[in-house]
């Protein structure tokens, strides 16, 4: 894959946008996912594997054990995928990664962590249209028939009910792109979707190394992250608006107040 390193805002923020022209609509419309990381060194690991042990063996687990004491928050939809998304955004150690429509969305995440400052940030960019040509036959069915680029929950429950029948839709690996419900301000204001793999064992960045053309990578040198950050602050693009709710104020007023140099 592609990694392209900027020298300044001008030029990070021609490579964000850079191929969203939409020839056929006449619009700017960019078919990335884009996910922001503190250091360049991390990798695309879900918190599923960062668990440890037999994780594989402990999905299922985790998720049944979360819908069952979860349940003084009902959901509108009772879909495995429904509580995957649920859980993923609480913390629960999934097979998912986090990810965004919005390239701004994904700075903030690379340029949040002050004690990062000294390393190199990234933002992935995943073409989520040339991901779907890889993906199995009911699966691109799906999103034909729907006119779509990208999964919602009653999708996914169409294809398969449960994770074990996901986890047999092809032999070949797989990812795929789905927007979760809107179940609180913080995943709208975020502009979230979710990348699902096809084995829980399969680690995203692995796989787009042997499928370079559906990704680059955009680097942001650690001397342009006090300007990228200061930029998108005065853009409005916070943890107050990311995360709403006093916590995210509070971590908002103290990153924003700390000296540059302590």
């Amino acid at each position: 894959m592609e990694d392209i390193r900027v020298s300044s805002w001008n030029e990070l923020n021609e490579r964000l946008y850079h191929g969203s022209w939409q020839e056929p609509l006449r619009r700017f419309r960019a078919s990335f996912a884009y996910r922001g990381l503190n250091n360049s060194s991390y990798d695309l690991q879900s918190s599923l594997m960062r668990l440890g042990g037999l994780y594989q063996e402990q999905e299922g687990h985790l998720l049944r054990n979360f819908r069952k004491y979860a349940l003084q928050n009902p959901l509108v939809k009772d879909s495995v995928w429904t509580w995957l998304a649920q859980g993923q955004h609480h913390g629960l150690p999934t097979r998912l990664l986090d990810w965004t429509h919005s390239p701004y969305v994904a700075l903030h995440f690379a340029t949040e962590n002050l004690e990062q400052f000294d390393r190199d940030g990234i933002v992935w960019c995943v073409d989520y249209t040339k991901t779907n040509r890889l993906l199995p036959e009911k699966l691109t069915q799906l999103l034909q028939e729907e006119g779509s680029d990208l999964f919602t929950v009653e999708m996914l429950h169409q294809a398969a009910s449960t994770l074990d029948a996901f986890d047999q839709l092809a032999p070949a690996e797989f990812v795929l792109f789905w927007e979760p419900p809107s179940l609180d301000d913080r995943i709208v204001n975020q502009y979230a979707l979710f990348s699902l793999m096809s084995r829980s064992d399969t680690r995203l960045d692995e796989w787009l190394a042997d499928h370079p053309d559906c990704c680059h990578r955009i680097l942001i040198p650690a001397s342009l992250k006090w300007e990228v950050r200061d930029k998108l602050d005065q853009a409005n693009i916070t943890e107050r608006v990311l995360f709403p709710g006093l916590d995210g104020l509070t971590r908002w007023l103290k990153r924003y107040y700390s000296p540059r140099d302590k």
